[in-house]
């Protein structure tokens, strides 16, 4: 299939103290969410005589940034699941996040996810976008 649309995606956020949806519907800005993985895979190291070797790495640990308009009530929703999950360790990383394009057949599962920290905010003649960054232990991504 040759289309995309944001249209098709829906994300939501599962942890302590709240569950809902913070994909397409949510006010989710232009930017929409992204995910980044925070180290390679894979280490390839060459020998002094030309040999080389690969070393695959365990870890699956990225971020997922969700960006958000200044007027989105989803602001409001993570604001409180924020101040809730920070308040006490017993509540903090264990969120889950979950992204489908439900047409494309891409999926991401995101476990052990925390706030990083509380998003950036300014006002000003343009209103702006709010960008809520989740660390997370670990990230399965399929792409359809």
């Amino acid at each position: 299939m040759g289309t995309y649309s944001f249209q098709n995606v829906s994300a939501s956020i599962n942890g302590p103290g709240g569950v809902f949806s913070i994909g397409y519907g949510s006010d989710t800005a232009d930017e929409g969410i992204s995910v980044a993985f925070v180290e390679d895979k894979s280490t390839m190291t060459i020998g002094s005589d030309g040999g080389g070797m690969h070393s695959l790495h365990a870890g699956k640990a990225g971020t997922i940034t969700v960006r958000l308009l200044k007027t989105s009530p989803v602001n409001k929703q993570l604001t409180d699941l924020y101040r809730f999950q920070t308040s006490s360790p017993a509540n903090h990383g264990q969120n889950l996040i979950r992204v489908v394009d439900t047409v494309r057949g891409d999926v991401v599962i995101a476990q052990q996810c925390a706030f990083r920290k509380m998003s950036d905010n300014n006002w000003a003649k343009v209103g702006n976008v709010l960008e809520w960054v989740f660390d997370c232990i670990s990230i399965d991504e399929k792409l359809g």
